[in-house]
């Protein structure tokens, strides 16, 4: 497993009968691939995956390991209502042919660090896959620190890295001081990429990638060359959609996005319901704006969604 670059938090396409589209989300998967991102996490937060029940979500981790055939990894984010679950989740990615997990603490349950330490430690030690620890205070309540990050990895030699997602880039700089190069630091807010990477990140966690797939992977690989005006100017411009990543409505925010530009529907699963009205209106501003004035010079070729 090999924690590094951009890997999108997939979206779960649905049919119009709220069903998952198997056959679109194999070619998502593909298409997301050949515009050079370097792995998949399916079943996050982005991905609905509270949404899907037990045997939806292996069926999707099914469908993303067949689209991956190989070409980069594939990992399944962990998340349920109780350890049980969630131990059982992380033994089907790893029957299904995952190459890591995406361990999130218990949904609902805002536990102390003995009782999270406790959760995620039986995920980690549920299989041999690769571990990334999923950590967002302001989602989740439960803020795993940089020193019980440490901890954490001193005791499991399967925990190899960390989304870290509290829009705090100085959590970044604070790991590594601790663990150096022991751990993988991704982030998860798409709005902080260019200013976690300045401070150590080595991979992101994507959303806007599910519908710009090869600017963000242009925008990650020119911040870690340390091309900062190419970098910024691409940023300049990505902004205002990296930044419907960062508020409640994401999952509705992102895939009306990726409808827009032909790549997905924005069908999502109750109690989401479609954005209506001004809040509609307001996104697809944005994302005409954003069409309208895409730095061209600053993109590597987009292989089409076909």
């Amino acid at each position: 497993m090999n924690w590094k670059g951009v890997m999108p938090a997939v979206t779960t396409c649905f049919d119009r009968n709220y069903k998952v589209d198997h056959a679109f989300m194999a070619q998502h998967c593909r298409w997301l691939l050949d515009n050079g991102c370097s792995g998949l996490v399916l079943l996050g937060s982005l991905g609905e995956g509270a949404t899907l029940s037990f045997d939806e979500k292996i069926k999707v981790l099914r469908t993303g390991v067949d689209a991956a055939r190989g070409r980069a990894p594939v990992v399944a984010a962990v998340s349920s209502l109780s350890t049980d679950e969630s131990i059982a989740i992380a033994k089907g990615a790893l029957d299904a042919g995952c190459d890591g997990l995406m361990v999130l603490p218990p949904y609902v349950y805002r536990g102390d660090w003995r009782e999270m330490k406790a959760h995620v430690a039986a995920v980690f030690a549920a299989t041999p896959l690769s571990c990334m620890l999923y950590n967002n205070p302001v989602a989740y309540g439960t803020d795993f620190l940089p020193e019980q990050i440490t901890e954490l990895a001193g005791e499991y030699g399967n925990f190899h890295a960390v989304k870290e997602s509290s829009m705090d880039t100085r959590r970044v700089s604070a790991i590594r001081a601790l663990l150096g190069d022991r751990l993988s630091v991704f982030v998860g807010v798409d709005d902080g990429i260019l200013e976690a990477i300045g401070v150590g990140a080595c991979g992101w966690i994507a959303g806007l990638a599910n519908a710009l797939p090869r600017q963000s992977v242009d925008l990650f690989d020119l911040g870690i060359a340390g091309e900062s005006e190419r970098a910024f100017e691409l940023y300049r411009w990505f902004l205002p959609l990296l930044r419907l990543d960062t508020v409640p409505k994401f999952v509705q925010l992102i895939k009306l996005v990726q409808e827009v530009l032909g790549v997905g529907s924005a069908r999502v699963r109750a109690p989401r319901l479609e954005i209506i009205g001004e809040e509609r209106e307001a996104t697809l501003r944005i994302v005409r704006e954003a069409i309208e004035n895409r730095p061209q010079s600053a993109i590597s070729k987009v292989v089409a969604f076909a």
